[in-house]
Parts: C-alpha cells; sequence; structure tokens
C-alpha cells in the first residue's frame, strides 16, 4: 500500500473520496485513521495543494471546509517539523511569535475565566455570573483583530504564491467563530435564566476557538513561514498596528537578517521623489498636494481596478474600516469573507456593465453611523476604469440642526 499512498495522483483521490463522506454524513472518527494514513510524511504545503487542486477541479470551498475538523483530529504528530536554521516565530516581535503570543492569552482566557463561569452558570449561577460571562466574552471579542491580521495581512501573501485553499477555508471558519461570540454576547446581555442554552453554545464556541488555535500553529504557521520571505514579513509587521492586536502589546519590534529594499520598492511600484506635477481637467497639483488633500477628506475612499485589484485608499485620521497597505495589488474578492464574495462580484459586475453607476449601504456602528457608496469610475469616453468606494460617518451631519452662521471660537 506506501507505494500507492506515496503517488500524489492517489491522494488526491482519497482525499477527494473522503470530503465526499463527510459530505454524506460520515463522523469524523469514521474517516480519521484513513485521513491520518494518507498525511503520514508529508508537509503542510503538500496537504494545501492537494486542497487547491480540488478547489480547482471545482468543489465547493464549504466542502473542503469539512475537514477542518479531521485535520484538528489527526495533524497532531502526523506532520513532519519542518526545519529551519533559524526560527524567526520565535523572535520576540515577529508577526508569528505575536499571533501565538495571543494563542497563550486567548487559552488562558478560556479555560482559567470563562470555563469556571460556565461551570457556575451550568449549577444555576445568577445574574452576577452571567455578567462576569459577559465581561469574559467581550474580552474574547479581541479575537476578531487576531482574526482580521491573518485575514488581511498573511492571506494576500498566501494568494501571491498560490496558496488560495487553505485561506478561503479558514477564514470561513474564523467568520463562524465571530458570529457564535457574537450570538453569546447577545444572549449574555439578555439573559433570563436560560443557563442551559447559553453554556453549550459558549462550550462549543470555545472548544472552536482552541481547534483554530491549533490549526493555526500547526498548519498556517508552519506553511507560510515556509514560504514568506524575509522583507514581506516586515510588510506584515508594518501593517499590524493598523489593525491592532489581541489581549497583547508586542514588547520589541521585529528586525529581519536582510532586507532587499530595492526589489520592494520596485514591487510596491514607489517611485523616485521629485517636484512634478499631475497635471487635471482644471489645474495641476504635485503628487504631495494630492496625496494631502485626499487623506484631509473626513472620509475613506478606495479605488478597485477594471481588472478588479486595489489600487488605492486613502489613510485619513478618523479611518472607519482599517486597510493594511498589504491589500495593494489584492484582487478585491480576496479581501472579503468567503460568505460576501458573490454580493461583492455582483456589486462590481453591475457597475461595471452600465446597469448601475452607484449602489449605497448604510449600517449602524456603535455611535456612527456609517453611510457606504460604490460608483462605476468610467473615462470622458464612458469606458469603465473601476470602482471607487466611498466610506462616510453621516451621524454628525444627521445631528445637525439649525443654522451656523458664525466661525467657532477656539
Amino acid at each position: 500500500m506506501s507505494e500507492f499512498i506515496n503517488n500524489r495522483e492517489y491522494r488526491q483521490k482519497v482525499l477527494k473520496e473522503i470530503i465526499k463522506e463527510l459530505h454524506n454524513g460520515k463522523a469524523i472518527e469514521d474517516v480519521k485513521a484513513r485521513f491520518e494514513e494518507l498525511i503520514k510524511g508529508i508537509s503542510p504545503t503538500e496537504i494545501s495543494e492537494m486542497e487547491q487542486a480540488l478547489i480547482m477541479e471545482g468543489m465547493p470551498v464549504q466542502e473542503i471546509q469539512n475537514l477542518c475538523d479531521v485535520h484538528a483530529a489527526v495533524f497532531k504528530g502526523s506532520i513532519e517539523e519542518i526545519h529551519r536554521p533559524q526560527k524567526p516565530e520565535e523572535v520576540p516581535g515577529h508577526p508569528v511569535h505575536i499571533f501565538k503570543l495571543e494563542n497563550r492569552k486567548l487559552e488562558t482566557l478560556i479555560n482559567d475565566r470563562i470555563k469556571p463561569h460556565l461551570e457556575s452558570l451550568r449549577d444555576g449561577g445568577s445574574q452576577d455570573i452571567a455578567g462576569k460571562l459577559l465581561e469574559n466574552f467581550n474580552t474574547l471579542w479581541e479575537i476578531d483583530k487576531h482574526y482580521s491580521r491573518k485575514e488581511n495581512l498573511l492571506f494576500p501573501f498566501m494568494e501571491k504564491y498560490g496558496i488560495t485553499a487553505p485561506p478561503k477555508v479558514m477564514w470561513g471558519v474564523d467568520d463562524e467563530i465571530r458570529a457564535a461570540i457574537k450570538d453569546i454576547r447577545k444572549s449574555l446581555a439578555d439573559y433570563n435564566g436560560n443557563g442551559g442554552d447559553v453554556v453549550k453554545k459558549a462550550e462549543e464556541a470555545c472548544n472552536r476557538v482552541i481547534e483554530m488555535i491549533f490549526k493555526e500553529e500547526n498548519i498556517l504557521f508552519p506553511m507560510v513561514l515556509d514560504t514568506l520571505a524575509e522583507d514581506e514579513w516586515l510588510k506584515i509587521q508594518e501593517a499590524s498596528s493598523e489593525i491592532g492586536y489581541c489581549l497583547v502589546e508586542p514588547s520589541a519590534k521585529w528586525q529581519p537578517v536582510k532586507v532587499n529594499l530595492e526589489n520592494r520598492a520596485e514591487e510596491e511600484g514607489e517611485q523616485p521623489s521629485n517636484n512634478g506635477y499631475v497635471k487635471f481637467d482644471a489645474g495641476i497639483l504635485t503628487p504631495e498636494e494630492i496625496n494631502a488633500m485626499l487623506n484631509t477628506l473626513p472620509v475613506d475612499i478606495t479605488f478597485v481596478d477594471k481588472d478588479g485589484f486595489v489600487k488605492y485608499f486613502t489613510q485619513g485620521k478618523e479611518r472607519i474600516f482599517a486597510r493594511p497597505k498589504t491589500i495593494i495589488g489584492r484582487e478585491v474578492k480576496n479581501c472579503h469573507p468567503p460568505a460576501s464574495v458573490h454580493i461583492v462580484e455582483g456589486i462590481v459586475e453591475e457597475l461595471k456593465s452600465g446597469k448601475k453607476d452607484h449602489e449605497d449601504f448604510w449600517i449602524k456602528m456603535g455611535n456612527k453611523y456609517v453611510h457606504i457608496r460604490y460608483f462605476a469610475v468610467r473615462n470622458e469616453k464612458g469606458e469603465f476604469l473601476g470602482v471607487m468606494e466611498f466610506t462616510q460617518d453621516i451621524k454628525p451631519i444627521q445631528d445637525i440642526t439649525g443654522e451656523k452662521r458664525l466661525v467657532s471660537e477656539g
């Protein structure tokens, strides 16, 4: 049998069969042994490549996602250690080192605070216990920053190297965990003595968080550490603070051994500084003036070109949505959770085809009332150039009453 197990085509065939068995209702335990034998002695990268091939054949991402729990059940001790002469993830300040520190904090939160409170609630705990649990799950919601950095900083580089299946699968699971935590926070905020239901949902959510930690540290991190270059890790480090950290603050700044700054500048399309002007239909401005003007506007603007790649976004003082620089050059469909990609693609297609010139949405975000507008950008000939997203907090405008004719003091 071993000669067949070492055959990539055979592995691909077996993996497809296992996924179909899971789809048809087989339990994880029923396929665990077969999957463990299939992956024996191979790296996370090869497993990723097999899953990627299945998606390229047309298998839905959601089907591959069914493998996640099987991964968690059998990967421990089954994947060969990837030996590197240096282990940057052990260096304080490296993005993976920070991810792992956050995971330790999340484990401590769940094991030392949430689980004891859940036991108290199970045993008929009071409203006071429900209140403490609500505080715990509000703290657990910090995990959104951890997942957002992973999705917006790690995933773009994985896509650059053709690794697209694991990001799509993992992002889908991240969103399920987010939704579960939101639901539990709502149940605890409206607690009416339904302890059993809350405990069950909370335990399931905590288990999924712990499983995701295992998947990150045994599948995702080895894969990206084996793939990304030092200058790419530097970009990730520089963009991380824009999104924020989960329950920790980096105590050190990671310094790469070497960074090819010349290549980096070329990749990012940076041009030597000059005092040249950009001519417009009505006037001329320097690049510095243009950049400063756009960043002064009290709105967020993002531009996606006609081929669907993010080309620009403003960086004003009050950002509504965090956008790390790593999204520049990324396909816009990969900047959104898998569950909402079809909505984004639908908007772009309607604007591109001329069916619509704009599409508007408005949502409440805490004390903000956010108006999101998508505009088709066309040249004077009517040719489609791309899509501009224009986002603004309109709550201050809605609050305006009466008239103001005098200059404010101070």
